[in-house]
């Protein structure tokens, strides 16, 4: 008999499609919850984002909806509404990222649904909020980035970037089930459930406290690629034989280290030039300089056992392929309507409890493993 997991029994309804939400509702289900997934009747559109895993299925819906059950309702019709009512009735959370005022418009505005249940906790996931000039305009991942200036930040000195996953979505997604969590605790206490808004604006400027105050400190952050701002030196270097090796030193103590040890120049490291992270960021061009010369001396074999040897924090410049055949990265195999895949583990692990993950729902079906 398999362990208890720690929200068994605890019911989840999830109307929900893309990422931000189905992201939040999968790590709730990994803990035990009882996810229904309310999927109109085509499906949540992001079954069709691509069609690169067995059988034609999306990437995207494979990794995100794995042991939630499926039911397809028209919420167009007196009949569908009825029965996410009923559904509702018998939830310990609702989850939700339609369009502000949906619901409301449904007869099931989330404000009426928490007075009628008064232990539902309620979390809507919105792009700007139920409130001011944007509230009902239409918000996707890469959207946010740009309209939050995450994108100003990213890249190189040429343009603007995207982060290269969805990030926007599952910070917000982190976000949500973080807070449903700190309300099931509450709820545990008092007795009361919530009624939660999570943004996804206000998540990514939370997240870009740094550079906003950089920018209002009078400094403003500039797009460096693969290379950090405001701590030198924190970039890629390559070695003799070509091979990229991205260096970070954290702490002025380690620079010290660094020079005696990495660049057998111990005198650097006391240079009014580089002894201070704020000089060596301030003297950049110097300090990376200065680094690049020996990186160029130096094969990949000899950097890597020199830094090893300096404790200097390094990592090398990978791609997907290489992550594919990384020796730290975890799977799990989850079930799908087209065979078993095999997809990252989820980052927590508790110790003496081996986690089971359940299927992928086609739609209309349950996902849920059999005890």
């Amino acid at each position: 008999m398999s362990a208890r997991l720690p929200l068994d029994g605890l019911v989840v309804v999830a109307i929900e499609q893309a990422v931000a939400a189905p992201f939040c509702t999968a790590r709730l289900a990994d803990a035990g919850a009882r996810v229904v997934k309310v999927e109109r009747p085509e499906g949540d559109f992001a079954r069709g984002y691509d069609d690169v895993v067995a059988g034609g299925q999306s990437s995207y819906f494979v990794w995100l909806n794995r042991g939630k059950e499926s039911e397809v309702l028209d919420l167009a019709t007196a009949e569908g509404r009825s029965a996410l009512r009923g559904l509702i009735a018998g939830a310990d959370v609702l989850v939700q990222n339609l369009k502000p005022g949906a619901l409301d418009r449904m007869g099931l505005g989330v404000e009426t649904l928490c007075r009628e249940y008064p232990r539902l906790i309620a979390c809507s996931i919105s792009g700007y909020g139920e409130v001011g000039p944007l509230a009902s305009r239409k918000a996707y991942d890469l959207l946010i980035q740009a309209e939050s200036g995450l994108s100003s930040i990213t890249g190189g000195p040429e343009a603007p970037a995207r982060v290269g996953i969805s990030i926007v979505d599952i910070a917000t997604g982190a976000t949500a089930q973080a807070a449903i969590l700190e309300a099931l605790i509450g709820r545990g206490i008092t007795g009361r459930g919530a009624d939660i808004r999570v943004s996804m604006f206000d998540v990514m400027a939370d997240w870009l406290a740094v550079p906003l105050l950089h920018q209002e400190g009078g400094r403003a952050p500039k797009r460096v690629g693969l290379a950090h701002p405001s701590i030198a030196p924190y970039g890629v270097f390559a070695t003799r034989d070509g091979k990229p090796m991205l260096i970070s030193i954290q702490s002025d103590r380690e620079w010290l280290k660094f020079c005696a040890v990495f660049l057998r120049d111990a005198a650097a490291g006391k240079d009014a030039r580089f002894a201070t992270n704020v000089a060596r960021t301030r003297n950049r061009a110097e300090t990376d300089e200065l680094v690049a010369r020996v990186f160029a001396d130096l094969d990949e074999v000899e950097a890597t056992a020199r830094l090893t040897e300096a404790d200097t924090a390094f990592a090398s410049v990978n791609d997907m392929a290489a992550l594919a055949g990384h020796p730290h990265l975890r799977r799990i195999t989850v079930e799908t309507p087209a065979g078993p895949v095999a997809i990252p583990a989820p980052a927590p692990i508790v110790r003496g409890e081996e986690r089971r993950y359940g299927p992928v729902p086609g739609l209309g079906s349950s996902g849920r493993s059999t005890p």
